[in-house]
């Protein structure tokens, strides 16, 4: 099924890119997909522990199913005053 990834603010400095699209197999999860991502780019390894995740447009946790033409966007922590 295909997946797309959207990357914001840092994550897409590490990534170069805004949004990819990814082929995963049928039982994927957030968290596994979360890994595919770091296999891809190691670099943000050390940023995964502090993210948001959300599943077309909605927070998800790692448990969760992804399905064909999910949307799931890597948020990274939002710093101001």
């Amino acid at each position: 099924m295909k997946v797309t990834a959207r990357f914001f603010a840092s994550f897409r400095e590490i990534t170069g890119k805004g949004a990819e699209d990814f082929e995963i197999n049928d039982v994927s999860t957030v968290g596994s997909f979360t890994e595919i991502i770091v296999g891809k780019y190691p670099a943000l390894k050390n940023h995964m522990n502090h993210i948001s995740v959300a599943v077309n447009s909605e927070y998800a946790r790692p448990v969760e199913k992804l399905h064909d033409g999910d949307e799931v966007a890597f948020l990274p922590p939002i710093s101001g005053g």
